[in-house]
This record gives structure tokens, C-alpha cells and sequence, in this order.
């Protein structure tokens, strides 16, 4: 069996604020911008992935979803207990200092982890939890 990631999902509750993060600051690129029944998706992704898609949803794309449904996922939102990705980087450090002078909420500034990575995180302006990940050099 050959199988190859395509998309994820985030769920974003303003797209200008995640398009402005997610391709300002991380420089993806926006593939994609769609509405349908009031409602919005947008994809970007790494120029240098083509075929890998982050898409980035409403918080509940459910136009039939209740008002506590709705409510719900608003406080998930809110607590930063949603999804998440973890992105590779050649430099970790750099791309924390980047990330970092572009207003980035920092959780956890750079680390060497004792599983062989070192790695940083941030929430994007929706709560997502986003980690940057090196390989350690043996």
C-alpha cells in the first residue's frame, strides 16, 4: 500500500486573521478560497509541498448545527483544545525568531526533546496549537 497525506483541517474562526498568519508570517501559500451556504474554507500550503493542503474551516462547518453545538465549539476555540500540526524546519531557532517578531503567540520557546527532535510552539490566532520541528544532528 502506497499512501501519501493530502489534506488536514484547522478550524479558523476569522480566515483574514489565519490567511494574514499562515502565509504573512509561516509563508504558505493560499491555493485556494471558497465560499458556499455563508460559510468558508481557504487552503494554503508549502510551496515546496504541492500535493500536502492545510485547510483552514469554520470553527463548525454544519449549517444545521445546533446553538450549544456552536457554543461548544466556540469555548474548544477559545481554550486552544482543537486540532493541531506539527511543521519540519532546517533551523528551528530561526524559525522561532521569526515567528516569534511577527507577534506569534509563543508556548514554548526552542528545546531539545529526548525523542531526537528540537522543536518550538505557537498558537495561531484561532488557539491551534502549531509545533516547528529539527531533526537533532548525532
Amino acid at each position: 500500500m502506497d499512501i501519501t497525506l493530502s489534506q488536514c483541517f484547522i478550524a479558523v474562526d476569522d480566515h483574514d486573521k489565519a490567511i494574514s498568519f499562515y502565509r504573512d508570517v509561516l509563508g504558505l501559500e493560499v491555493r485556494n478560497d471558497v465560499g458556499f451556504e455563508g460559510m468558508r474554507w481557504v487552503t494554503v500550503g508549502a510551496p515546496a509541498q504541492p500535493d500536502v493542503n492545510i485547510v483552514l474551516e469554520p470553527p463548525l462547518a454544519d449549517p444545521n448545527a445546533s446553538a450549544a453545538d456552536k457554543q461548544a465549539m466556540a469555548e474548544l476555540m477559545a481554550k486552544g483544545l482543537l486540532r493541531g500540526v506539527i511543521f519540519a524546519t532546517q533551523d528551528c531557532d530561526a524559525t522561532f525568531e521569526r515567528i516569534s517578531a511577527a507577534g506569534g503567540e509563543v508556548l514554548q520557546e526552542p528545546v531539545d526533546q529526548p525523542y531526537g527532535v528540537r522543536d518550538c510552539a505557537f498558537r495561531d490566532p484561532a488557539g491551534n496549537l502549531l509545533r516547528f520541528t529539527q531533526p537533532l544532528r548525532k
